[in-house]
């Protein structure tokens, strides 16, 4: 794999992250910049370790993991989005701050692909410490970019957009099915 192909593969890998924090962006409306920040980082590492032990286990791990990766990604995208829309019918009490349980569902849900291209980096080149790095970078930064975003989108009604948001994760369940 050549530099190119690195970059645009980091840049397909952080796709899931920019989208789901796009949608907390508009979610979140107590400590943003806290918020914003745990959720690149949570994102960015795991979108680096992922690749990183897909590497170390491309032959053994694998042959169990591959026939169920995309219905755990499925199963913890459809429950972040229908908990998103049901959300946007309760009262609000709470600041809607991402929890430690949240942070780390996101960020498995969102690196699960990240397994399977270290498996494919680990078979191209001789060092992937470069290519993982890179990875979780372009992850942390797109997902910044995407709180920020749905944060600008946020003016609008919130609950048409916590419905959206909830759409949006229920969208990227069933991508990862088809």
């Amino acid at each position: 794999m050549n530099p190119v192909d690195i970059i645009l593969l980091a840049f397909a890998l952080s796709i899931d992250a920019c989208v789901v924090s796009f949608s907390y962006g508009t979610k979140i409306k107590k400590q943003i910049l806290k918020s914003s920040l745990l959720l690149a980082l949570f994102t960015g590492f795991f979108q680096s370790l992922m690749p990183y032990l897909g590497g170390i286990c491309t032959n053994c791990v694998r042959c169990y993991i591959e026939p169920f990766s995309k219905w755990i990604v499925f199963g913890i995208f459809l429950y972040l989005g229908v908990n998103f829309i049901k959300e946007s019918f309760e009262t609000k009490t709470s600041s809607n701050n991402l929890t430690l349980s949240t942070l780390f569902m996101i960020a498995v849900a969102t690196s699960i692909d990240a397994f399977s291209a270290g498996i494919t980096l680990s078979l191209n080149l001789s060092n992937i410490i470069p290519a993982i790095i890179l990875i979780g970078l372009v992850t942390f930064i797109n997902s910044i970019i995407g709180f920020f975003t749905g944060r600008f989108f946020s003016r609008l009604n919130p609950k048409i957009l916590e419905i959206l948001g909830g759409l949006i994760l229920i969208a990227l369940a069933i991508k990862v099915i088809i």
